[in-house]
């Protein structure tokens, strides 16, 4: 079956870095566009960033765009999110997303704290 597992997160000051990782098992990784996705304290779901297939293109949130950079290293079946400038708003449970004929799948999420 589907298994995403991310990994990285920690408890960061304000503008520092951190790399999440996620582990996919159970489908094809090098055939789905792969996707992050946070979720804040007491909000919804929020769109991060996406990369293609072959890495030859990729999305930012404009809450994101210039700070984080994602990527994908098909052979070892993971994706890497590169996260730059953090600022206190980019607190939040990271989870990695495929979906796959319509279903969509995340992991259990690693948390990202952003404080002095």
């Amino acid at each position: 079956q589907v298994q995403l597992v991310e990994s990285g997160g920690d408890l960061v000051q304000p503008g520092g870095s951190l790399r999440l990782s996620c582990a996919a098992s159970g489908f094809t990784f090098s055939s789905y566009v792969m996707s992050w996705v946070r979720q804040a304290p007491g909000k919804g779901l929020e769109w991060v960033s996406d990369i293609n297939i072959g890495s030859i293109t990729t999305w930012y949130a404009d809450s994101v765009k210039g700070r984080f950079t994602i990527s994908r290293d098909n052979a070892r079946n993971t994706l890497y999110l590169q996260m730059n400038s953090l600022k206190p708003e980019d607190t939040a449970v990271y989870y990695c997303q495929v979906i796959i004929l319509l279903q969509t799948y995340w992991g259990q999420g690693t948390q990202v704290t952003v404080s002095s």
